[in-house]
């Protein structure tokens, strides 16, 4: 098997807030991490075992209850919780992020892998590299999955969790969210290539992910031209 065939990639859509969870990994090593794992997580394990695919680790974008589970308007979604319960393995989490996180799920500081921005994660050819994206909540961030083919190209899948969605962005007004930050982070995610694939945190659009070069000329929050047209366009 070709390193550009070894990429393992599904999206799957769970639960009654149009969350995309995701499965993430490599053909060849028989092996995946799952990100935002919540709402239906025996049905995303499940998944992975009829590929024949092992999940390893949990990928978390940020720690609302409706990618991680917890407690949220009065009902209960399961998430982190129940997946150590089914079969224990490292949660990965920005640092900023680890503390709300053993909070929301009651995972224990020994059940997370901390990390930095930058940090990368590998499984055969497929890599994952962590990028702090912070605005949303302090800790948020994305997954930039890249695999490089027989020539050496490198090919890009942006797992952007609630920072950047399809012709919009996450919200900047809830506790520990920053719009200058989300501004920031926006603007790194506008330097990645164009041909990067684009997976949101939430089906908000007809489509359930694009080109991030097409974003970049029709999104109004990525072709925000200043910190002050951002902030405008948010309502601040």
């Amino acid at each position: 098997m070709s390193p550009a065939q070894d990429l393992y990639f599904v999206q799957q859509l769970v639960g009654d807030m149009q969350n995309f969870a995701y499965l993430i990994g490599s053909r060849s090593a028989r092996q995946a991490f799952v990100v935002d794992p919540a709402w239906n997580v025996q049905g995303l394990l499940d998944r992975a075992a009829q590929d024949d695919i092992e999940i390893v680790g949990a990928l978390v974008t940020h720690y609302h209850q409706d990618h991680v589970g917890g407690e949220i308007f009065g009902h209960r979604i399961e998430g982190v919780a129940k997946l150590l319960e089914l079969a224990p393995m490292p949660i990965h989490v920005h640092k900023r992020e680890a503390e709300g996180v053993q909070q929301v799920t009651g995972a224990s500081a020994g059940d997370l892998a901390i990390h930095e921005g930058g940090d990368r994660l590998e499984l055969g050819a497929v890599e994952i590299r962590l990028l702090h994206t912070p605005g949303h909540t302090p800790g948020s961030q994305c997954f930039l999955v890249a695999e490089r083919d027989a020539s050496g190209a490198q090919s890009g899948h942006l797992v952007a969790g609630d920072t950047l969605f399809l012709d919009s962005c996450g919200r900047v007004d809830l506790p520990g969210s920053d719009p200058r930050a989300m501004y920031e982070s926006l603007a790194a995610l506008r330097k990645l290539p164009d041909e990067t694939l684009l997976f949101p945190g939430h089906l908000y659009s007809p489509e359930g992910h694009d080109a991030l070069g097409h974003q970049k000329r029709t999104n109004p929050y990525l072709r925000a031209a200043s910190v002050e047209n951002f902030l405008e366009l948010m309502g601040y």
